[in-house]
C-alpha cells in the first residue's frame, strides 16, 4: 500500500506550523534566560518562608 501524496492544504500549513513552533521555542528560551539571569544576580535571595527554613529572614518594611 503506497502512501498518498501530501494534500495541498498540508503544504501551505507546514510553513505556518514551523513559524508558530519557532516563536514558541524562542519564548521558552527567553523565559529560561531571564530566569537564569535573575537567579545568578548578586542581589537574589530566597525568602526564608519560601526556602522551607533554609535561608535568611528578610525584614519587610511597613509603609504608613
Amino acid at each position: 500500500m503506497a502512501l498518498r501524496p501530501e494534500h495541498e492544504i498540508h503544504t501551505r500549513r507546514k510553513s505556518l506550523n514551523i513559524g508558530v513552533g519557532l516563536m514558541l521555542g524562542s519564548f521558552v528560551l527567553l523565559v529560561m534566560l531571564l530566569t537564569y539571569t535573575k537567579i545568578t544576580s548578586a542581589e537574589f535571595q530566597i525568602p526564608a518562608s519560601a526556602a522551607k527554613g533554609v535561608g535568611q529572614q528578610i525584614p519587610v518594611e511597613e509603609s504608613n
